[in-house]
């Protein structure tokens, strides 16, 4: 069998994604075969198509850390030919071939049958969403409610950030948005912002070791000296979900808003969690978690746009999220 992918090769002047015709067996070993009906575009697809991005074990592959379809063969009785599925995360589109082809093999102990969300819907909420609906759970689960007071959300035109924003106003929060593109403010509304407030610390602003008590719980995908000024501003007893590091991997802080405030610092990291636990939640996110406005959210473009996509990732130009479509976009 012989299928169209987008392939990355590594070469003497970068990284190249290229159209390909490849066989069968190219693919890598799994108990689940998918057609590919969706994919995604995120910033881990990016640094895999950037020279010394630092996620890729080994070239060539066919990236795509997300992946949704329908299964056309399997070895595992779980899945059956026909079942509609989504799979990211684990070594998906990093070290195994991803969702960047008309089709994709993995481990059955990578995949999640839908119900109650279409394979377009589970694309645009993706990997980045994911994350976000991992974040907003971290949140209840450390016991923030509305009542506590604001939540404020960084790097809200982001993927993370704008799935976190729909699903937390959703949940009855007062959401304030953080972003550096102020143009997006009606979108962050919409989302169900109740307000959009410029990137932190402010120009000229400090960290402090303790600011002002201003924010419930935060969800930050940042990271940085911004995440450094908000722990210092977070209510006694609030929480921080924090899974990105856009603004740097440095944290520089001090130990008086975990000591001093009891503020707890909540890792985020979508790649490794449980099989069965990331089942439940793809159930609540066709439930209770299920953003309310995909549509605003989503953009679209053909799977051989991939790459003028991901450099806009990468130069900080993208908002939302974008479903790459991948069956009869070749």
């Amino acid at each position: 069998m012989g299928f169209q992918a987008m392939v990355a090769h590594e070469t003497d002047s970068g990284i190249a994604l290229t159209r390909e015709e490849v066989a069968d067996d190219f693919l890598m070993p799994g108990d689940v075969t998918i057609k590919v009906h969706f994919s995604s575009a995120n910033y881990k697809d990016g640094l895999a198509i950037t020279p010394r991005g630092g996620v890729v074990r080994q070239y060539p592959l066919i990236p795509g850390i997300d992946l949704t379809g329908e299964v056309v063969s399997s070895t595992d009785p779980e899945f059956a030919p026909g079942d509609l599925v989504v799979a990211h995360g684990y070594d998906i589109g990093v070290a195994h071939h991803g969702g960047f082809a008309e089709y994709a093999r993995v481990p059955a102990g990578w995949v999640v049958k839908l119900d109650g969300l279409t394979p377009r819907e589970a694309a645009a909420i993706g990997t980045a969403g994911y994350t976000a609906a991992m974040s907003v759970q971290a949140l209840l689960d450390r016991g923030v409610t509305p009542e506590a007071g604001p939540v404020l959300v960084t790097g809200a035109t982001g993927g993370v950030g704008s799935v976190a924003v729909d699903i937390l106003s959703g949940l009855g929060f007062e959401v304030v948005a953080s972003t550096g593109k102020l143009g997006a403010s009606e979108l962050l509304s919409a989302l169900g912002a109740s307000s959009v407030i410029g990137r932190l610390p402010g120009e000229g602003e400090k960290p402090r070791a303790l600011g002002k008590a201003q924010w419930a719980a935060v969800v930050d995908s940042v990271g940085g000296e911004s995440l450094a000024h908000i722990l210092s501003t977070v209510k006694y007893g609030g929480a921080a979900a924090v899974s990105g590091l856009t603004g740097g991997a440095e944290l520089p802080t001090t130990v008086m808003p975990f000591i001093l405030r009891g503020v707890s610092l909540i890792g985020i990291d979508s790649a490794h969690f449980p099989i069965e636990r990331r089942r439940d939640l793809w159930t609540r996110l066709a439930k209770d978690l299920k953003p309310r406005h995909l549509s605003l959210l989503e953009n679209y473009a053909p799977i051989t746009e991939a790459e003028s996509v991901l450099r806009s990732i990468l130069d900080g130009t993208h908002s939302g999220r974008t479903v790459l479509g991948v069956a009869g976009e070749f």
